[in-house]
């Protein structure tokens, strides 16, 4: 199963973050990716540009709004990601424990539905089943 662990900090974890030297971060976080990578569970993952440089897409309105910079508070922001392969959300949870993130930080797991959960005789279900197969060549 896959689970995507969702990166979170508060204005204080930020702060924190900011007076590490990038290259103990970039460390830190490397061996973190590399025990992952070594355990052949990683899937996938990156971090993120800071949320001001983003854009938000708001659908309350037809045509939908895009307003400039982030969204939320800094708590409810999307940071970061790794996206692993594990047999169980506790293990996904160990996984994400270990994760070189000090106070102020959250890791949101959550499951990624497989193509297969979903009804099998709904064409967009077999379309998505067969971009899937295409995209993995």
């Amino acid at each position: 199963m896959q689970f995507m662990l969702i990166m979170r900090a508060t204005d204080e974890a930020l702060a924190a973050a900011a007076e590490v030297p990038f290259s103990e971060m970039l460390e830190k976080m490397g061996r973190y990716n590399e025990s992952l990578i070594e355990a052949g569970v990683m899937a996938g993952g990156g971090g993120l540009a800071p949320a001001e440089e983003g854009r938000v897409v708001d659908f309350s309105a037809d045509p939908p709004a895009i307003v400039e910079g982030a969204y939320g508070t800094t708590e409810a922001r999307f940071n970061g990601y790794w996206i692993i392969d594990v047999p169980t959300i506790e293990d996904a949870a160990s996984w994400a424990a270990r994760a070189p993130l000090g106070a102020g930080n959250q890791l949101e797991v959550r499951r990624i539905p497989g193509v297969d959960e979903f009804p099998q005789d709904d064409e967009w279900v077999q379309k998505e089943k067969e971009w899937i197969e295409q995209a993995n060549g």
